[in-house]
């Protein structure tokens, strides 16, 4: 080789290692600060929810409350949301090439009111909150440092990532999340370190330095693999996926309802505090109120009443339907771990064991992020049941088929060749995308 070849070669090899370094070195204090960030305000939401839980369920008068509740945070929206309104939508759209500011007024916004939501009964979740946090303290951090529009949509990523990884206590499975929900069937490995670094940096704010503790789920056992336990597993699993797909479409349905036929949305608040009383009546019930964890300790414990699974589907449907903040994945936990102990019985398994997978594939379904919420499962409950979770989460994303709680979703790959869907289609246009 030429002496000038090969002093060239070595130049472009140091730099190309520079470079490397750099990049390590870059996303790891980049993807830590989002971390911290988004740990901090994890950890003070989850005290504040635990606060504001104990709260309800010590005063049960306040559920008569809940009609105002709607009526306020809706107000507040009007006032000052602006397209903070569009929630998790909203920065998903803004890692898919959107022109959009997510506003750093989501933080309180989101984080009010969802607290208002859980303080007079609505029943919702806790990662919605998470997500938007995390992704609104990215963007305001990236302004900050004026990062680049490529940096930028790492950072959402990293956002949202930090914000699942430190509200579950999953780090492994806040990564994959980050990388997964913004696009069905492809992932940015370009992001993977970032996301790592910020779901798991957001974990150790979150539990080491605020001291926040997660609830645990005990699986005993799982069953030794045999033909028959994977076709029960397979069987649930379709079950698990038919659930999440009419969660997702019956609250987006409601959404779309209510929109049009009250379109002042503070009387659409009070209607849907108004609804959710009357199903607390119905029902004779206040189990289906809040996040639903005591009704998950109950799957994994004991038994549960064979219709749990989907009056917390409808309630939460109807709360977030109507207009209440909050997240979607813990009701998503409730409706899968209850359905699971249910179908336990029927196919005579194991009851902890299939309300784990259902946790998990409902979840799955709702969501279309199969590897993130299998290394979920694994970090929830061992991973000795790992063949069963993995088996779950594919074939609940199979048979929940293209819909999504994230309407802003973007289809990469289309679940079934048979299936044509363009490249790119959002899941709230697949349906018009169709007809075409």
């Amino acid at each position: 080789m030429n002496p000038w070849s090969t002093r060239w070669f070595e130049i472009t090899k140091k730099r190309s290692y520079f470079a490397l370094w750099s990049t390590f070195i870059k996303w790891i204090v980049l993807g830590s600060v989002v971390g911290i960030l988004s740990g901090t305000a994890s950890a003070f939401f989850l005290k504040s929810l635990d606060y504001v839980t104990d709260v309800r369920l010590e005063h049960p008068g306040l559920l008569y409350l809940l009609p105002l509740g709607g009526v306020f945070v809706s107000f507040l929206y009007m006032r000052y949301g602006k397209n903070s309104a569009k929630g998790n939508n909203l920065i998903i759209e803004q890692i898919q090439d959107g022109n959009e500011t997510i506003p750093l007024r989501m933080v309180p916004l989101v984080l009010f009111g969802t607290l208002v939501t859980h303080l007079f009964g609505g029943s919702a979740g806790r990662e919605g909150t998470a997500v938007q946090m995390g992704g609104s303290l990215a963007e305001w951090f990236g302004k900050l440092i004026k990062i680049s529009p490529l940096d930028r949509k790492i950072l959402l990523m990293c956002g949202i990532s930090a914000g699942f990884g430190s509200i579950f206590g999953t780090p492994l499975a806040g990564t994959l999340f980050g990388l997964e929900v913004v696009t069905i069937g492809l992932i940015s490995q370009q992001a993977l370190l970032p996301c790592f670094v910020a779901s798991f940096v957001g974990d150790l704010v979150t539990t080491r330095l605020w001291g926040v503790h997660h609830t645990h789920y005990v699986v005993n056992e799982f069953p030794a693999l045999s033909l028959m336990i994977i076709l029960k597993v397979v069987l649930a699993s379709v079950i698990f996926g038919l659930v999440s797909m009419l969660f997702s479409e019956l609250t987006h349905f409601l959404k779309k309802i209510f929109t049009a036929r009250i379109s002042n949305p503070m009387i659409k608040g009070a209607v849907g505090g108004l609804i959710i009383i009357a199903l607390v009546f119905l029902v004779g019930s206040r189990d289906y109120l809040g996040l639903g964890i005591p009704l998950i300790k109950d799957s994994f414990e004991g038994d549960v009443s064979p219709f749990a699974f989907l009056w917390k589907l409808i309630f939460t449907a109807f709360t977030l339907g109507t207009g209440f903040q909050g997240g979607e994945v813990t009701p998503l936990f409730t409706i899968g771990a209850t359905l699971g102990n249910v179908l336990a019985g029927i196919l005579h398994v194991y009851g902890p064991f299939l309300a784990a997978l259902g946790f998990i594939a409902v979840f799955c379904g709702a969501t279309s992020t199969p590897i993130a919420c299998f290394l979920m499962g694994i970090e929830l409950f061992g991973s000795e049941g790992a063949i069963y979770m993995f088996i779950a989460c594919v074939v609940s994303y199979l048979f929940s088929g293209h819909s999504s709680i994230y309407t802003s979703q973007l289809i990469g790959v289309s679940k079934s060749q048979f299936i044509t869907i363009p490249q790119g289609t959002r899941i709230g246009t697949v349906k018009r995308a169709r007809k075409k």
